[in-house]
């Protein structure tokens, strides 16, 4: 009787590790993609609302979420608030979010966009959608690209997620 109870609480023990562990690997968020390698980011230039151009090896040594969106995309509406709330989010201290405008919106339009919905804590940024697309190979808006501080995309969203959703920000930590 005891060897059993033994061999029940090891069984127990077994499957409460296995699956805390294998919870760390995965993230169940539907639109998340995450890459088996990192890949490489060049060359990729965009400007701020004052015309000054960056780009992403400006922001080495950092974790770099780039959100791609447009004034007239609903998604890109219904995510904007919680994107901007993961920005103001004080557990990440090397957190950058570059929201980049690639609808051919003029300045003033995406100034509206950020103050109709309240945006406080994120910058405008804008670039050629063409050769955005291109580099990132982007079928649709919303996209978001997460980049490790080495500067390789590790995972993208295809589509709006919720960017305060508490499995999504626990993962994103492991990255900060």
């Amino acid at each position: 009787m005891r060897l059993l109870s033994l061999k029940l609480f090891l069984l127990i023990i077994y499957l409460l590790f296995t699956s805390i562990s294998s919870a760390d690997q995965k993230i169940n968020i539907k639109n998340l993609r995450i890459h088996k390698e990192p890949k490489k980011v060049n060359n990729v230039i965009f400007k701020n609302f004052e015309d000054i151009e960056f780009s992403i090896e400006n922001f080495r040594k950092k974790l770099v979420v780039v959100n791609f969106w447009a004034t007239w995309c609903a998604p890109c509406r219904e995510e904007m608030p919680s994107l901007d709330f993961l920005q103001s989010n004080k557990n990440f201290k090397n957190l950058v979010i570059i929201p980049i405008n690639v609808g051919k919106e003029n300045k003033e339009k995406a100034a509206k966009f950020f103050k109709d919905l309240k945006i406080k804590n994120l910058s405008l940024y804008y670039g050629e959608s063409i050769e955005l697309a291109n580099n990132f190979s982007l079928i649709g808006l919303p996209t978001t690209i997460l980049i490790n501080k080495k500067g390789e995309e590790f995972a993208r969203i295809l589509g709006p997620i919720n960017f305060e959703d508490k499995s999504f920000i626990e993962w994103l930590s492991g990255y900060n």
